[in-house]
């Protein structure tokens, strides 16, 4: 007996009802749900394997996922995620049309996705959770910034632009004796920032339950929209990661930062101006 998708799948969008049952998922299931809902463009144009690969998991997890929603299998789901994203394409619209011919080389490809991910992040993202975001930062008393392998980049360059504007912040990119040292200090009056791309570190669920524990202000910065990381977080920001290449786009994340800093900056413009003179930084 063939086996057909159940109604609940075609009487929304794919994205609201993957939402809707995520917590009926097995983890490994959670992680290709993820990937799904924040980069739907992919899944919609490519095989099992490669939301496979880019959720960490495996392509018979990602056709189990399909059947778990009612799907019959993989093809059915990209089918309606298809569907999704040419009627979402249509009501966004783009009277200039796309920026390359879709016959476009590997750099003109890489170009066009961190454009869209710009695009997508900054259409996400709302002003309460910006401004949320960098009042916290300005009257935080401690700073602790979380971002494991990749992200100890990102984590290191935020603490670098908070420097210029005389902000003090500390980093914790392993799990080291003197990081560990630095969560243990987690207090009423830090602000614990977490950095996360895809599935999070143990490290950054661990600051995250820590923090709140302690009564601590918590900020998940993620590329993923329903982040284990951010189900724990007070505040959170979303970065769209999409890339043809074999690595996530950092793009969106990095311009993230940067208005982070430039936020701090205008609350206060007058008493920055001088300082930021003096690094001749403009």
């Amino acid at each position: 007996m063939t086996k057909t998708a159940t109604k609940s799948p075609q009487l929304k969008s794919l994205s609201d009802y993957i939402q809707e049952r995520f917590e009926e998922f097995s983890r490994s299931q959670k992680d290709v749900a993820r990937y799904i809902v924040d980069h739907l463009d992919e899944a919609a144009f490519l095989t099992a394997e490669e939301p496979a690969r880019r959720a960490s998991t495996s392509s018979s997890t990602v056709v189990r996922f399909s059947q778990a929603l009612g799907f019959e299998g993989y093809p059915e789901l990209q089918q309606a995620a298809i569907e999704e994203y040419r009627t979402t394409i249509a009501a966004v619209g783009s009277a200039a049309g796309p920026l390359f011919s879709f016959d476009h080389s590997e750099l003109e490809g890489s170009l066009s996705a961190d454009y869209a991910n710009l695009e997508e992040t900054a259409r996400k993202l709302t002003t309460e959770q910006v401004n949320n975001s960098v009042a916290a930062l300005a009257t935080a008393q401690r700073i602790v910034i979380v971002g494991v392998d990749q992200m100890a980049f990102f984590a290191s360059y935020l603490r670098h632009t908070l420097s210029l504007l005389d902000i003090r912040a500390e980093i914790v990119a392993s799990t080291g004796g003197e990081s560990l040292q630095r969560l243990g200090r987690i207090d009423e009056n830090t602000l614990v920032i977490t950095l996360s791309a895809g599935r999070a570190h143990p490290l950054l669920l661990r600051a995250m339950k820590l923090a709140l524990h302690r009564g601590a202000r918590t900020l998940a910065i993620s590329d993923a929209t329903m982040s284990e990381v951010g189900e724990h977080a007070e505040m959170t920001l979303y970065f769209s990661s999409n890339s043809p290449s074999f690595t996530r786009s950092n793009t969106a994340l990095m311009a993230l930062v940067q208005a982070l800093a430039y936020g701090l900056y205008a609350r206060d413009e007058d008493l920055h101006r001088d300082r930021i003179k003096a690094y001749k930084l403009k």
